[in-house]
């Protein structure tokens, strides 16, 4: 008897040549769409100038490969659970000051705990994503994740969050592929989505005016805690610069829609909730030794067992990724200090441990060490 693997198909043509390659290899497949966004109003779906996901369109998309292929396709809802465990996070985060990553929140929280949940109950043997990442069985039986192949495409920053358990049952048919192979395979299946644009918009934000949803939810929400915080934009000796409407158009790094004319570029340094002021500084201010960061998960335990390794840091997805020493201060705690200082620390970004190709887990930014 086949095995049997639950794949998540977003419409796309990387989730589409992910269920193409495991039926072609003899698993018994089944296509999941998981509705998640909100339904964009008209206005916003003409601005769209780039790929989103989560549409009507999409999911159709993702039918008609099932019915070329000859498996079954489902669409489940999940929006509710999407809004309240990732689009309120990013809201409220946003207005304490710090960057959230949504593509991490969702992986943990909605697409793979959804997707196992799912699998268990039509009892699959495995799912598959369309990420581009791999996993490897080590000689002890335990289970590696490591970068694609394809150095351009590599999605494994947003995994670091897996298990030993998901490894065991996850498939990633993608990671020894590039993405022009994933289209030349996809046009040799004749599969109308071979050359359609990635995904790039934040799903539910898909005119890309994040800063106007945040204040729809904050005034919506009438709880003072999570109100819009207005304040001063001040340089690094206390200067008054400008005034602004709210920390939540801002964010560690940045450097364009300041509010401010200077002798020389500045960015933002750092974001006080309490106050509302927002710092800036010149790029030379930015430079951090090392960073907090909680909500701590490592893939091997074992491979770190005093708590204390060396691995490089990407502090970002398009980071290259900075050599450090990690040190476990609590269970879920860690503190990273940088070989030489690194660039920028952005409070609410993930911060991912790599030793060469392997992920060993990650975190959350919680915030930079003091120079």
């Amino acid at each position: 008897m086949s095995a049997r693997v639950l794949v998540a198909m977003s419409g796309g043509v990387d989730s589409s040549v992910a269920a193409a390659i495991l039926a072609a290899e003899g698993y018994e497949v089944i296509g999941v769409a998981m509705r998640l966004a909100p339904e964009s109003p008209p206005a916003a779906i003409l601005r769209r100038s780039r790929g989103t996901c989560c549409s009507h369109d999409d999911f159709e998309d993702a039918r008609r490969v099932a019915e070329r292929l000859n498996f079954p396709f489902y669409v489940v809802d999940l929006r509710s659970d999407f809004a309240g465990r990732v689009i309120d996070n990013f809201v409220t985060e946003y207005l304490r000051g710090r960057t959230p990553n949504p593509c991490v929140m969702c992986n943990r929280e909605i697409k793979f705990d959804r997707l196992w949940q799912r699998a268990a109950a039509l009892q699959m043997d495995y799912i598959a994503t369309g990420h581009y990442a791999r996993i490897e069985r080590d000689p002890a039986g335990g289970h590696r994740l490591l970068r694609a192949l394809d150095s351009a495409k590599d999605q494994s920053y947003f995994l670091f969050n897996l298990g030993q358990h998901e490894l065991a049952r996850t498939l990633f048919p993608l990671g020894a592929m590039t993405k022009q192979a994933v289209r030349e395979y996809a046009r040799r299946l004749g599969l109308a989505n071979a050359d359609k644009p990635e995904s790039q918009e934040i799903c539910f934000v898909p005119n890309g005016d994040y800063a106007a949803l945040i204040e729809r939810a904050a005034r919506s929400a009438g709880n003072s805690e999570l109100g819009l915080r207005p304040g001063r934009v001040i340089d690094h000796r206390g200067g008054v610069l400008a005034h602004h409407q709210g920390i939540h158009r801002f964010t560690v790094g940045q450097r364009r829609g300041l509010g401010v004319a200077a002798g020389e570029p500045l960015y933002v340094r750092a974001i006080d909730a309490a106050s509302g002021d927002v710092e800036l500084s010149p790029r030379h201010g930015l430079t951090a030794p090392g960073l907090i960061a909680t909500r701590i998960n490592l893939i091997r335990p074992e491979a770190t067992p005093d708590g204390a390794f060396q691995a490089d840091v990407k502090i970002r997805y398009r980071h290259r990724g900075i050599p450090a020493s990690i040190r476990l201060a609590e269970r879920d705690r860690a503190e990273i200090h940088f070989a030489d200082c690194g660039p920028a620390v952005t409070p609410g970004q993930a911060c991912v441990f790599y030793w060469g190709e392997e992920v060993l887990g990650g975190g959350v930014i919680e915030r930079a060490l003091e120079n």
